[in-house]
């Protein structure tokens, strides 16, 4: 005479369980954590209520179905809400502003960028002011391998006195 394995299946459950927690941890994308808490919560859950298999199966993928359309989505939003692309090393670049270290001759010269580095420069397509001095402020407007491309600072023009204020 065979064993009754249905005394058993609490060790499949978690088996299933503990494998698709292992496999969530390798994909990251939430669903494989929906379907070990439907396997604990719906099959193991009505094993322990003492439902037979099929019922067991059916709870399983009823609980793991039903977690994979609400909770999954809200997981998944607030996961990428709050990893926003912030831009870094060449990219972080644009923008920036400069101090011109090395006269600009024939277009190309020697900036130090705000945040304190140095790099060959050369003035952007549209510039107008070919004659920037040691000490001129720009503005890195792209970057080309190794060289950094600038275009001259706006200078901010002083507010004027209304004279009806004075």
């Amino acid at each position: 005479m065979l064993p009754d394995l249905t005394q058993y299946t609490w060790i499949a459950w978690l088996v299933l369980a503990l494998v698709f927690i292992i496999i969530e941890l390798v994909t990251l994308e939430f669903t494989f954590l929906m379907l070990a808490a439907g396997s604990l919560i719906g099959g193991l859950g009505v094993w322990l209520l003492g439902g037979p298999w099929w019922l067991q199966i059916a709870a399983a993928a009823a609980v793991s179905l039903v977690l994979l359309f609400t909770i999954r989505p809200l997981l998944l939003r607030a996961l990428r809400r709050s990893s926003r692309l912030v831009p870094s090393n060449v990219d972080a670049l644009p923008g920036l502003g400069a101090r011109v270290t090395r006269r600009f001759e024939h277009g190309a010269g020697e900036v130090k960028l705000d945040n304190g580095e140095t790099w060959t420069a050369q003035l952007a397509a549209g510039s107008q002011s070919a004659d920037l001095d040691v000490g001129d402020r720009v503005v890195v407007t792209a970057v080309r391998g190794a060289t950094a491309e600038v275009a001259p600072a706006a200078t901010p023009t002083p507010p004027s006195k209304d004279v009806s204020d004075a």
